[in-house]
């Protein structure tokens, strides 16, 4: 069973989560689909907390003894699998960027060779 200040702190922290990302949305500092993320965890939060009950049948179902453990375990495992998908996102932009890079060095060489052949044509004439 949770106790009463264990409620109230996810009640807090969930809607410290939810005001926080909603103001960053509002100033255009972070996308809608990269907090809807947050807003998900922090109800999830808040219905943990409101229904304690659904949290004590999630830890029984799992067979963990206290229902904090299992809290501490969901957020734990939420955390890793967020880093993980946040490592995909990283690498995939690293590659992204080494491909834009290269495109640039590519182009930059070709108008340096196509100004290095007008300049010939010019001497030429």
């Amino acid at each position: 069973m949770m106790t009463t200040t264990l409620r109230v702190a996810l009640v807090l922290v969930s809607f410290g989560t939810f005001y926080l990302m909603m103001h960053k949305i509002r100033r255009s500092k972070l996308q809608i689909e990269s907090s809807i993320f947050w807003i998900v965890l922090a109800m999830v939060l808040v219905i943990y907390s409101i229904f304690p009950g659904v949290a004590d049948f999630c830890a029984h179902l799992l067979g963990i003894y206290a229902t904090t453990n299992f809290l501490f375990l969901f957020a734990i495992f939420v955390l890793i699998v967020k880093v993980f998908y946040m490592t995909i996102h990283i690498s995939q932009l690293e590659t992204r960027v080494k491909e834009l890079v290269q495109e640039m060095a590519l182009e930059e060489k070709r108008r340096e060779e196509a100004d290095a052949g007008q300049e010939t044509e010019g001497e030429t004439a």
